[in-house]
């Protein structure tokens, strides 16, 4: 057999890539390639604990239910029988989230001597702290936008005040967009992209308070805001911006003539808004296990994937086999072939922590807690990060073409290191399909922002994201270990193993050598 398997970055070698499961636990009589290890990553053994992990039993793994509190001791057990232990000091796999259920808020608000009420006037977007507003003027920051040739801001100070901008962007005399410069719109009048583009830059700025006049969303955004509807937050994570987005009674009243108006001005308005915000405490848990590194143990390689999915709703119960059964699987059977080959004293030069978090489907609050409040190991020593969620399916636009692929999303984002090394990695490896379709920086739907990686990425992290693409079983009750494709889940799995085997064991770490986005 060849002795120890590593790939240099840009390398191109040839692996052996069978199905064949060979599992060792004791000290091997020969040295065994990486190819061993991924080897023992098989369609059949990921199938079992899928059709575990995402049945009726767990009752849709809802944050901070039952289902949930089964889904998470599952887990603690499965690093146990592995004999791979907790990331924490103390021993607990599990790392107590505390985190609130947002209630509807009791609110007034009366503009220029007239009452106006929450949902059916305007919503409150964000899960603020109690206060009130009294001003006798408003911000019109005609479409809040600001790019390198186009601002609305210009003449404004909106330092502690009251913003008033709308949907949309302007458009020149002869017809085209003023930003684009074509017919076409840019990604500040797509609804994900301005909705959060539009909102921070008003935060950056200092507003006090948003009032998004979006006619079109309005009724999304009544249903999705409007009363709790089993939103959360981190507890102690309240927002001192308020954000509203608000009908056109509520937008006439302090601008008749906004549906024309697009010239930035202050406004003469009086304003008076009490806020309490209204919650419920709770705390889930995320799970981290960890494979210590026998030669650079405090540089760590982070796997992830969320455990959470949408619960029973309508007497239904919301499976989540690819979201995110599929990556919370694939993280067991990773961790499974990294402590085989430690067992047989070939395990990683690095660390490997593996990092199942809790409420992804509530507002990626699991990992925001692990990495902006809590990290349970350093930042600093945090080389990157594989962030899995959803590889068992195949985006129905791809029916027709090469369906063993998987889209990357962020892997030259913030280091070019990576970025090659999973290029290297995969052509020795496995052949998949690198797809980096929604990689793009105007990527309408923001799948960057979307998933538990990116709270490494804004903390300066490299980060990967494995995806299939969304289905049309995506958040339905419809989505069942049943539909997922095994050999696809396999071949992916093998290649993350691959890559953070690569990453885990190189002589030089990644550099860091673009700015965070």
């Amino acid at each position: 057999m060849k002795k120890t398997f590593m790939l240099s970055s840009m390398a191109v070698l040839t692996l052996a890539c069978s199905t064949t499961k060979n599992v060792s636990t004791t000290k091997p009589t020969e040295i065994h390639d990486v190819n061993f290890y991924a080897n023992t990553i098989t369609s059949d053994e990921l199938k079992k604990d899928l059709y575990t992990y995402a049945s009726d039993e767990f009752e849709g793994r809802e944050t901070g239910e039952e289902g949930q509190k089964k889904a998470v001791e599952f887990l603690k057990q499965r690093y146990v029988d592995l004999g791979i232990p907790s990331a924490k000091t103390n021993g607990d796999y599990f790392q107590e989230v505390p985190l609130e259920v947002i209630k509807t808020p009791e609110v007034t608000l009366n503009v220029n001597n007239t009452d106006f009420e929450l949902i059916s006037d305007f919503i409150s977007v964000l899960p603020s702290a109690s206060n009130t507003i009294n001003t006798t003027n408003i911000i019109y920051a005609g479409y809040g936008i600001e790019t390198e040739n186009y601002s609305d801001y210009t003449t404004l100070d909106v330092k502690d005040k009251v913003v008033l901008f709308k949907a949309g962007e302007p458009k020149n005399t002869d017809g085209t967009y003023t930003i684009s410069g074509t017919t076409t719109t840019s990604k500040w009048s797509n609804f994900r992209q301005e909705f959060a583009l539009k909102r921070d830059l008003a935060k950056s700025k200092g507003a006090r308070a948003i009032l998004f006049y979006a006619p079109d969303i309005y009724d999304m955004a009544a249903n999705r805001y409007g009363k709790s509807h089993g939103r959360m937050t981190l507890q102690d994570k309240e927002e001192e911006l308020f954000f509203f987005v608000i009908n056109t009674k509520l937008a006439e009243t302090i601008l008749p003539s906004i549906q024309t108006e697009s010239a930035p001005q202050t406004l003469a308005s009086n304003f008076k808004l009490n806020y309490k915000k209204v919650s419920e405490d709770f705390n889930s848990e995320n799970v981290a296990a960890f494979i210590k590194g026998s030669e650079k143990p405090d540089e760590i390689i982070v796997i992830s994937a969320h455990l959470d999915h949408e619960g029973i709703k309508d007497g239904e119960v919301y499976n989540g086999a690819d979201d995110d059964g599929s990556g919370t699987v694939a993280i067991l059977e990773i961790a499974e072939a990294f402590k085989q080959a430690q067992n047989n004293n070939e395990g990683p030069k690095r660390s490997v922590l593996f990092l199942h978090v809790t409420g992804e489907e509530k507002g990626l609050l699991g990992s925001s807690y692990y990495a902006d409040i809590d990290p349970i190991k350093p930042l600093n020593n945090t080389m990157v990060d594989l962030n899995i969620d959803m590889i068992g399916r195949t985006d129905p636009t791809r029916k027709n073409t090469n369906r063993n692929y998987v889209y990357l999303i962020g892997s030259d984002k913030l280091s070019t290191d990576l970025h090659n090394i999973s290029e290297a990695v995969n052509k020795s490896c496995c052949n998949i399909e690198l797809d980096y379709t929604f990689n793009d920086d105007n990527d309408p739907n923001r799948f960057y922002y979307r998933s538990d990686h990116y709270n490494f990425a804004k903390n300066n992290i490299p980060v990967i994201f494995y995806f299939n693409g969304t289905h049309a079983d995506y958040h339905k009750p419809t989505d069942t270990p049943d539909k997922i494709e095994y050999d696809l889940l396999e071949n992916r799995t093998r290649l993350i193993f691959y890559t953070a085997w690569e990453l885990a064991n190189r002589d030089n770490k990644i550099v860091v050598d673009k700015a965070v986005k």
